[in-house]
C-alpha cells in the first residue's frame, strides 16, 4: 500500500516518494530531508517548480511549520527540484 502524503503549495495526495520532504526538527532548525527519515515535524512539496514557486507565494511552509522559514530553505528546494529536472 502506497503512502500518500499532501503536498503544502497545491494541496494534492501523491506518493510520500515522489515528493520532497523539509523536516523541522527539535531545535526548530528546517532543512530539506532527502532520506525521508529525519525525526521532526515533516511537511511535503511535489518535485515541480509550479509547485515551489506556489509555495513560496503562500509561505505554506511557514503556515506549516507554524514559524518562518529562511530564504536558504527555498533556495535548497529550488537546487534540489531544477537539479533532478536535468538528470
Amino acid at each position: 500500500m502506497e503512502k500518500l502524503r499532501m503536498c503544502t503549495a497545491c494541496r494534492q495526495m501523491q506518493d510520500k516518494r515522489d515528493l520532497l520532504r523539509v523536516v523541522k526538527d527539535k531545535e526548530n532548525n528546517i532543512s530539506i530531508d532527502f532520506s525521508g527519515k529525519k525525526n521532526g515535524r515533516g511537511a511535503y512539496i511535489c518535485k515541480n517548480e509550479e509547485c515551489l514557486k506556489k509555495c513560496i507565494k503562500q509561505k505554506s511552509l511557514n503556515k506549516a511549520f507554524k514559524s518562518n522559514v529562511g530564504e536558504e530553505v527555498y533556495l535548497q528546494l529550488q537546487e534540489a527540484i531544477v537539479g533532478q529536472r536535468k538528470d
